[in-house]
């Protein structure tokens, strides 16, 4: 499968069965996080990777997890990201979210299906898995096999914006100065 076709085939999933992600599986989805670019390459994503229904429950406290066999909360150590020298601007949750993006479509390639999880409680989190103060938790990813229903790729058609109305060359449209 080609990387756009992955890319419009991977969709949210809210309902999963209890089938266990297999360890090899799982094990190229870390990875595919672990190799994701990073500002300065300063690497600071960490991955909490839950799977007991004890760390599940603990997890569920701070959002709806749909009931996912498998969890994977994606966090930066803002001690250790790259910081913008112009501006002070932190890359801690931008490398984070590049390391969610590459896990969720490494899942997907798997047969893994996923939904990535911003609407949680951070303080929580940090509070249910004892995280120290330098580690932001910024995403969660659930991981399981699908039993939603299959959404199609055409859905891109009527969901999204048409490429004309996102791509802006040489300026900025009129509308949008």
């Amino acid at each position: 499968m080609n990387f756009l076709q992955l890319a419009k085939e991977r969709h949210s999933v809210r309902k999963y069965t209890p089938k266990p992600v297999e360890e090899a599986k799982l094990r190229n989805i870390l990875e595919a996080g672990r190799v994701a670019p990073t500002a300065a390459n300063f690497q600071p994503q960490r991955f909490l990777v839950l799977s007991s229904a004890e760390a599940l429950e603990k997890l569920a406290k701070a959002g709806n997890m749909h009931g996912a066999p498998f969890a994977v909360v994606i966090c930066s150590r803002k001690d250790k990201a790259w910081q913008r020298p112009q501006d002070g601007h932190s890359m801690a949750d931008i490398d984070a979210t590049i390391a969610t993006t590459q896990m969720m479509l490494q899942a997907w390639s798997e047969g893994i299906a996923s939904c990535w999880i911003t609407w949680f409680d951070p303080a929580v989190v940090r509070r249910e898995f004892a995280l120290p103060d330098a580690v932001i938790p910024v995403n969660i990813l659930v991981l399981g096999y699908s039993a939603d229903k299959v959404q199609t790729p055409c859905r891109h058609q009527q969901t999204r914006m048409p490429l004309e109305d996102m791509v802006w060359t040489e300026s900025l449209p009129c509308c949008c100065k």
